[in-house]
């Protein structure tokens, strides 16, 4: 008589501390979301504010999002999460909460480009067009930070 072996456990992938951090899918985009967002908090600060509401908004989703990634990164290198499957739910549900955040960021930085615009307004003369292209990088960096943030939270997801 054949014999029926039970079938494989299914486990589910360690989650990663160290320097394996870095090379480790979902985790990996953890860096460029702190670099990038780190590019629009600067450029932001660099301009002169056209839309101090608008532009406050892109200020506090850059850099709350930007201070807990860092401390999200350093809580992994460090092993803090000590493999509880938790952890994959927080940092899901953290990308994910951040990704709509930076998405609604990075539209109103769009909006605070367009404004700021030389030719827009009632003065067109070589510092607003510097301020406008400041702007115009900040809204690029918002947008790539909001699609790093979203890769992060599916991948984490389809894990």
């Amino acid at each position: 008589m054949a014999s029926v072996s039970a079938p494989a456990a299914s486990t589910q992938p360690a989650l990663p501390s160290g320097p394996v951090v870095f090379k480790t899918v979902p985790y990996a985009f953890i860096l460029p979301e702190i670099v990038c967002g780190t590019w629009v908090w600067i450029l932001v600060a660099a301009t002169s504010v056209a839309a101090p509401l608008l532009q406050g908004w892109v200020m506090y989703v850059s850099i709350s999002s930007w201070l807990i990634s860092l401390l999200l990164l350093l809580s992994y290198l460090i092993g803090f999460h000590k493999n509880s499957e938790n952890w994959k739910v927080l940092d899901s549900l953290y990308h994910g909460a951040t990704a709509i955040l930076y998405m609604s960021a990075a539209v109103l930085q769009a909006n605070a480009t367009i404004i700021s615009e030389p030719g827009y307004g009632s003065d067109s003369n070589s510092s607003s067009l510097g301020h406008y292209q400041l702007n115009s990088a900040a809204t690029f960096f918002a947008f790539l930070t909001t699609f790093l943030y979203i890769l992060h939270a599916f991948s984490i997801y389809y894990q």
